[in-house]
C-alpha cells in the first residue's frame, strides 16, 4: 500500500494525513494545513471517505473543508456531529485497495483507533518511528489530562498481538514513515522498541 503524506508541505504544525488512492480512495486524518482539500484534488475527483485515527486539533483542523470539497463520509471511533459510520475495535473498513482491521489502541487519546491492513498500518499518535524524542521507534505524548501511560503501553501490546508480519510499512500521525528493510528493522521491530521505551515510564519530555 502506498499511501501520499497531503500535509507534508505544511508551514504550520499538523499532523501527517494520509491519502491512499485505490478501490476506496481514503483520506486518513485531515490535519491543520489551510488547502490541504486543494492537494487531495491534485490525487483525486472522487475522496470516498475520511476515517480518524483520534480528534485532537491537528488531526481534524481541515476535516470539515475535506468533507465539503468531496462529499466524502466519515469514519471514526468517538462521537463527531458529522460521523456516518462509528468505528469499533475489530471493525473493517476499506482503504484503497486493502481492508484494514480497526485496533483500539487509546492512551495519548481516549477515542484513538489504529489501521491494521495487509501491508501497512496507519497508527495516528499511539506509535511514530522518528518524533524528535526517539529516532527509531517512539510512542505518543501522555502527559496531558486524560492521557495514560499505563493504557498507552497496553495499546502497544495489543497492537503487536493483531500486526500481520506482512505489514512492511508504518503511517504514523508524526514524524517520517518507515518502510520495512529486509536487511533491517520490521514493522514489528520499530513498535517492540516503542513499547520497550515507554514501559521504562520515564519522561518523554522534560516536561512530562
Amino acid at each position: 500500500m502506498d499511501a501520499v503524506n497531503v500535509t507534508a508541505d505544511a508551514e504550520d504544525f499538523t499532523c501527517n494525513a494520509y491519502f491512499v488512492d485505490g478501490a476506496v480512495p481514503t483520506l486518513v486524518d485531515a490535519g491543520t494545513m489551510p488547502g490541504v482539500a486543494d492537494v487531495i484534488a491534485e490525487h483525486t475527483a472522487d475522496l470516498d471517505r475520511v476515517v480518524l485515527t483520534h480528534q485532537h486539533h491537528d488531526h481534524v483542523g481541515e476535516l470539515d473543508a475535506v468533507l465539503d470539497a468531496f462529499d466524502a463520509e466519515l469514519y471514526a471511533h468517538g462521537e463527531h456531529p458529522r460521523r456516518d459510520h462509528p468505528l469499533e475495535d475489530g471493525d473493517e473498513v476499506a482503504v484503497g485497495d486493502e481492508t484494514a482491521e480497526v485496533v483500539y489502541t487509546p492512551g495519548h487519546a481516549a477515542d484513538h483507533v489504529s489501521l491494521v491492513a495487509e501491508t501497512a498500518v496507519f497508527s495516528g499518535d499511539v506509535v511514530v518511528y522518528d518524533d524528535g524524542a526517539f529516532d527509531d521507534g517512539s510512542f505518543g505524548r501522555t502527559d496531558m489530562p486524560g492521557q495514560s501511560r499505563e493504557r498507552l503501553i497496553e495499546s502497544l501490546g495489543d497492537l503487536l498481538d493483531r500486526l500481520p508480519d506482512s505489514v512492511v510499512s508504518l503511517y504514523a500521525g508524526h514524524g517520517g514513515a518507515f518502510h520495512a528493510d529486509p536487511a533491517g528493522d520490521s514493522v514489528r521491530d520499530v513498535i517492540e522498541r516503542a513499547l520497550s521505551r515507554a514501559e521504562r515510564r520515564e519522561p518523554k519530555y522534560p516536561a512530562e
